[in-house]
């Protein structure tokens, strides 16, 4: 909040050295909490935020120049004026402030900047900015880039005017993987490629000598941050299954947006087999190879499936998505926002000790078929 703010403007550090005003803002890490903070209220109360992130201009170095400073302090005045006790200012990266706008829409986070812009001394260079918002939803939410503009007052909109440029949030909520965890990754996928190799070309001569049609099943699925990739599975239905998806549309099993049949008809009688020994999900650890997907990590969901999901249901693409999970250790008959909890979960409490564990879990699950 802006009074706990001003509290640390006035003595407290974490942000970018070599500044003794930016220095006394809550640091990249710290700022990212208070963003989860705000996504966590903003998923309770079904309300909406805005985040603008404002450039500052600096050395290649990324040492402050003396026009750097300059906009800092004026910036800093500004805001210090203009925000509300509920708004956060800090760093988002060594060259961007943010600034947390609760219960606010895009329009009005630029009506923000419009006041900023118009305040600002004209003898010193202005800031760039971007408005985010989340949840990326309604008729603010469209995609544009305001990125280095210096006639932002024009950009102001009252609501019903059109839409505002904005972009999502949930981007800059993405954890990339930590070495640890790629170098697991990379290590667990190459030696079970190798070792699984006569496993590998004995299940694709089977698929092609019991049915037409491909070896390989590829399915778009939506990974981390969102973004699409093609993952790869041994085909366990028939060559047209998709196309038939329609006439099995009625008989799906579980709840929420996700399309599940105990005897799916299209299943081929060899493909019954690989689902329950998980044979059919082996090609996914060359997407673990790739970098797609992790050996530990939420189920990636199809695009239509994942489109579905809202709100918090989405905190789930924070980390990369991965071949197991919480949920694939223990029965697949938990309710389907009970799924999502557990999946919720895993990035709060991701580290190299809970992977092992969920490795190790995995082992018994498939044996002893507990997670079909």
């Amino acid at each position: 909040m802006l009074l706990d703010w001003v509290r640390q403007f006035a003595g407290w550090g974490g942000g970018p050295a070599g500044d003794p005003e930016g220095a006394r803002l809550p640091s990249r890490g710290q700022f990212l909490r208070l963003m989860q903070r705000e996504r966590a209220r903003a998923d309770r109360a079904g309300s909406q935020f805005s985040l603008l992130a404002l450039g500052i201009d600096r050395a290649p170095g990324g040492a402050w120049s003396g026009q750097g400073r300059a906009t800092l302090h004026h910036l800093l005045r500004l805001l210090k004026r203009r925000l509300r006790v509920t708004d956060d200012v800090g760093w988002l990266d060594q060259r961007h402030l943010g600034v947390i706008l609760p219960d606010t829409p895009a329009w009005g986070a630029w009506a923000l900047v419009d006041d900023l812009c118009l305040a600002f001394p004209t003898d010193v260079p202005l800031f760039h900015c971007k408005v985010y918002v989340y949840p990326a939803e309604g008729p603010d939410a469209a995609d544009a880039d305001a990125d280095g503009i210096a006639d932002q007052a024009a950009r102001r909109k009252p609501p019903g005017a059109g839409p505002c440029p904005a972009q999502p949030l949930e981007p800059l909520f993405v954890q990339r993987l930590p070495a640890w965890k790629r170098g697991l990754d990379i290590g667990g996928a190459t030696f079970g490629l190798l070792l699984l190799a006569p496993v590998l070309l004995l299940v694709a001569a089977a698929i092609k000598l019991s049915s037409g049609g491909p070896v390989l099943f590829l399915q778009w699925r939506r990974g981390l941050g969102a973004r699409p990739f093609r993952l790869y599975k041994f085909r366990s239905m028939v060559a047209d299954a998709e196309a038939r998806k329609a006439e099995v549309l009625g008989l799906n099993e579980r709840d929420g947006p996700v399309f599940k049949i105990e005897q799916d008809p299209r299943v081929t009688r060899l493909g019954r087999w690989l689902r329950k020994t998980s044979l059919d999900e082996l090609p996914q650890l060359w997407n673990v190879f790739r970098g797609d997907m992790s050996l530990v990590g939420p189920r990636p969901l199809p695009l239509t499936e994942a489109d579905g999901c809202r709100g918090w249901y989405r905190h789930r693409t924070d980390v990369t998505p991965g071949i197991t999970c919480f949920w694939q250790v223990r029965p697949r008959d938990v309710p389907f926002v009970e799924w999502m909890r557990m999946d919720a979960r895993y990035p709060r409490s991701r580290s190299l000790l809970g992977d092992l564990i969920l490795l190790l879990r995995t082992v018994p699950a498939v044996l002893l078929r507990r997670n079909q």
